[in-house]
Parts: C-alpha cells; sequence; structure tokens
C-alpha cells in the first residue's frame, strides 16, 4: 500500500452524462426564464412608446386650450379698455356740457343784463322826451300870441312858400331842398349869410332857451356843433323845415319832433 493511499486526490473527479444533462436542463430552464423576463421587459419597455405617441394628441389640445385662455385674456382688456375710453368719453363729455351750461347761463346773464339796461336807457330817453315836450308846450303858450316883424318875417314867408317842395339832399332850390339849404337860403332874403350845413349853423348867433323862442329862430336837432338837423320856427309852436324825402318841406307842431336846442340870428 503507497504512502498517498490515503490522501484524497486533487483531480477534479469525472461528471456524470446525467449530471451534465442536468446542469443543461436548468440552463435551458435559466434562459428560457431569461428570454420570458426579456420578452416581458421588452413589452413593458414598450409601454411608454404608446404612451409617448399619445403625447402629441394631449400637447395640441393643451396648446388649443393656452390658445383659448390668451384669445379669452386678450378680449377681456379689449373689454376693459373699451369701457375705460367710454367712460372717458362720457367725463369728457359730461366736462363739456358743463362749461357750455356755464358759458350759456353767462352768456343770458349777459343778454339779460343787455336788455335791462336797454330798456332803462328807453325809460330815461322817454322820460327826457316827456320833459322836453312840456317844455315844449310852455313855449307854445308863451309865443302862440307872438307876430313875427320885420327881418324875421319875411323868413318866415319865404320858408312857408316853399312848403309842398321836394326834400333832396344837398339841395338848396329853387324846387327842391335839404334842411340846411332851406334855412340858408331863406336868411339870405334879409341879408344874413349862415353857414352850409346844419352843424355850423346850430352854433350861429346867440343860443336860447326853448321857453323863450320867438320867430325866427333857428332850431336844430342833436348837440349844438353836430346837429343833424335844423329848422325855422315860425311861431304859435309850429317850425318849417324841409323833413325827409317823404314829407318833403312842411310845416309842424313842435310836439311832432322836439329840437334840442335854438339858435337867435336876427
Amino acid at each position: 500500500m503507497s504512502l498517498t493511499a490515503h490522501i484524497r486526490s486533487h483531480r477534479k473527479p469525472r461528471r456524470s452524462a446525467s449530471t451534465i444533462a442536468m446542469r443543461a436542463g436548468v440552463a435551458s430552464g435559466v434562459l428560457g426564464t431569461l428570454a420570458v423576463a426579456t420578452a416581458a421587459g421588452s413589452a413593458n419597455a414598450a409601454e411608454p412608446v404608446t404612451q409617448t405617441l399619445e403625447l402629441p394628441v394631449l400637447t395640441g389640445d393643451l396648446a388649443a386650450q393656452v390658445a383659448q385662455s390668451a384669445q379669452a385674456t386678450q378680449q377681456a382688456a379689449a373689454n376693459y379698455q373699451l369701457h375705460a375710453e367710454r367712460d372717458a368719453a362720457a367725463a369728457s363729455a359730461a366736462k363739456e356740457a358743463k362749461k357750455d351750461l356755464a358759458e350759456a347761463k353767462a352768456e343770458a346773464k349777459k343778454k339779460a343784463e343787455a336788455a335791462r339796461r336797454a330798456a332803462a336807457e328807453r325809460a330815461t330817453r322817454s322820460a327826457e322826451r316827456t320833459t322836453l315836450t312840456s317844455t315844449s308846450a310852455k313855449a307854445f303858450s308863451s309865443t302862440s300870441s307872438s307876430t313875427a316883424t320885420g327881418s324875421a318875417a319875411a323868413v318866415i314867408a319865404f320858408v312857408k312858400a316853399q312848403i309842398g317842395d321836394a326834400y333832396v339832399s344837398g339841395g338848396t332850390g329853387p324846387n327842391s331842398w335839404d334842411c340846411s339849404g332851406l334855412v340858408q337860403t331863406a336868411f339870405k332874403q334879409v341879408g344874413i349869410d349862415l353857414p352850409r350845413v346844419s352843424q355850423d349853423q346850430s352854433t350861429a348867433g346867440t343860443r336860447v332857451s326853448l321857453d323863450n323862442l320867438q320867430p325866427g329862430d333857428i332850431l336844430y336837432w342833436g348837440s349844438a356843433g353836430s346837429a343833424y338837423h335844423v329848422a325855422v320856427y315860425v311861431g304859435d309852436g309850429m317850425f318849417v323845415g324841409a323833413q325827409n324825402p317823404s314829407t318833403g318841406v312842411a310845416e309842424k307842431p313842435l310836439s311832432y319832433d322836439p329840437p334840442s336846442g335854438a339858435v337867435r340870428v336876427l
């Protein structure tokens, strides 16, 4: 017996065919399991692909919703802007209307004040005319019995002889006259040269009051030095003058058109 007979050999024992077959079967099973797992894994891995394919659809819907939301926001902003503009226009219109109303009130007040002043002026002129008429009436009574003599009688005779002649601006006779032309020519009959126009005739001679008139005095209308009409007082509260185109040379009472003043040259 060898010395090493009891020592276990280091060489690997031979595997039997059955062992190899069993291991092959196990390996086959393992491989099959791996194949199934791989297939399952592949199937599981494919699922995200399916979900990924659906994302564009979801993304399109979301984009549509976002677009609708943006459009609604823009519409709301437009409506807000429109309301703001309407409010601003209404405020501006109200302000303008208030301004127009204030101006209308001011204008109405101004017109009312002007009307009041005009009425007051008319009342004043009416009172002055009444006073002047009263003064003229006194003059009528104080001169009604007076009789023209001498040069005054000649002047009066001349102007009365022209009654009925036409009134023509700038006329100096013999058949048409203006007011100052008639007065100038009448006084020429007694050798008195008067200025040509009524403004100058109203300051010729001596100024006399209307309650102290005498036949032959020159009456004037307007202010002395700027009179617009003249005539000859003929006594008994009457005067003769070239009045206007409608009346021509006519004899009228002092109350017909009360004169402003008188001058005496005789």
